[in-house]
């Protein structure tokens, strides 16, 4: 079955742009100390900016969600998980973006709502326009157009057997690069304070 390629990301920007401002004051901290500019720094200051700055890339930065293809991307701190949308039961964003595929539930914190925004959404019912909703009131009517409409085009009824066949291929991988980097700067943290 040919699916259309489609790209769509969700995100909210108040915390990235807060880890934006940390990463390049972060990395001002450690241009001065290596350029020399003021006293000099305690050998220990360089992996506790490096452990930091992996910190604000996986809390602040990296939890997202998207649409690639027939699949919801959910990246969470340290993994990214792959649903198909015509397995997703249910939606829902109130602190964090969590999806019920089957039995399983996944979630991120890069999609979010006051619970004031979703009294206000909810008030404002189903058929209240995208321009009405809070962002995350839009993220989630638009999940739940777009698993709805890839049930259709796939023929599969909600609660199905087939439903349950797609939820068993959700993949949930690793992320190793923001593992090895709290890794090596943990371990480098340990060398500086140990030696």
């Amino acid at each position: 079955m040919l699916v259309e390629e489609r790209t769509e990301r969700f995100t909210v920007w108040s915390g990235r742009i807060t880890g934006i401002i940390g990463l390049v004051a972060i990395g001002l901290a450690v241009l001065f100390g290596v350029a020399g500019v003021g006293a000099p720094y305690d050998p220990v200051v360089y992996p506790v900016c490096g452990l930091v700055a992996v910190l604000l890339w996986v809390m602040l930065l990296r939890p997202s969600a998207a649409i690639e293809g027939d699949r919801l991307v959910l990246h969470a701190a340290l993994s990214t998980v792959r649903v198909p949308l015509a397995a997703i039961d249910q939606v829902v964003v109130r602190q964090f973006l969590a999806v019920r595929a089957g039995e399983r539930r996944f979630s991120t914190t890069g999609v979010s709502r006051s619970r004031r925004q979703g009294m206000r959404d909810d008030r404002l019912g189903a058929d209240a326009g995208i321009t009405d909703r809070s962002y995350g009131g839009f993220v989630e009517a638009r999940i739940e157009k777009l698993a709805e409409e890839a049930r259709e085009v796939q023929g599969v009824e909600p609660y199905s057997d087939e439903q349950d066949a797609l939820a068993a291929e959700v993949r949930r991988e690793p992320a190793w690069i923001e593992i090895g980097l709290l890794v090596l700067f943990g371990a480098a943290l340990l060398v500086t304070l140990v030696g």
